[in-house]
């Protein structure tokens, strides 16, 4: 009994330290995990929308709003978890950039961050988060892919995989559909939100 009694003290007391230990690495690694997260979306702000100086929080903004309004537009498998107002020197707004999470991804989700300029043109668009198959879903990381996005004034995309000409048509990465549905449509729904919330209109 005596041994089965030390035994299990013996395990509590690791136990113990192995928690406080652990609580430990995580307070230490907290703020520097998190200010890497944060350098991260501001180069990638910095990416979509080069014109702007800054980027504050657009006010107002409400991930529910913002849900039924992707719902309204057909994207429900969208999320949509930031927006924030890029400004020049003088403090002027040049654009906004959305911060858009796909949950059609073939790896998993995926995040990306899309610059719109105030009159509706997509400046640009980054991978925050992607985890798709190497050699094929990956590739929508690469420049080839991404600039299809850039400096296009449409009212939404489409993929193609027949070469289909227009600004509003990306040719679909091979063998990786899914992947290429996924972004299409997370663009997309960075493209609802600004029209039906932001006031903006790409027929203005």
């Amino acid at each position: 009994m005596n041994k089965i009694i030390k035994n299990t003290g013996i395990l509590m007391a690791i136990t113990l330290v192995a928690g406080a230990l652990l609580g430990l690495v995580y307070e230490v690694t907290k703020m520097p995990i998190a200010q890497a997260q944060e350098d991260a979306k501001q180069e990638a702000y910095r990416t979509v929308l080069a014109d702007a100086d800054t980027f504050v929080n657009e006010e107002g903004f409400k991930e529910s709003k913002a849900q039924k309004i992707l719902n309204k537009a057909g994207y429900v498998s969208d999320d949509i978890s930031e927006v924030v107002v890029g400004q020049d020197t003088s403090g002027e707004t040049v654009g906004y950039v959305i911060t858009v999470t796909s949950h059609e991804g073939y790896g998993g989700d995926i995040q990306i961050s899309v610059g719109i300029e105030t009159d509706g043109t997509v400046k640009g668009i980054e991978m925050l988060s992607i985890s798709e198959t190497a050699g094929l879903g990956m590739k929508a990381t690469e420049a080839d892919f991404k600039d299809q996005f850039k400096d296009k004034k449409v009212e939404k995309f489409s993929y193609t995989k027949s070469g289909e000409e227009g600004d509003d048509k990306i040719d679909a990465l091979s063998g990786a559909t899914i992947t290429t549905n996924a972004v299409t449509n997370a663009v997309d729904s960075a493209l609802a939100y600004f029209q039906e919330e932001l006031g903006g209109s790409v027929n203005e």
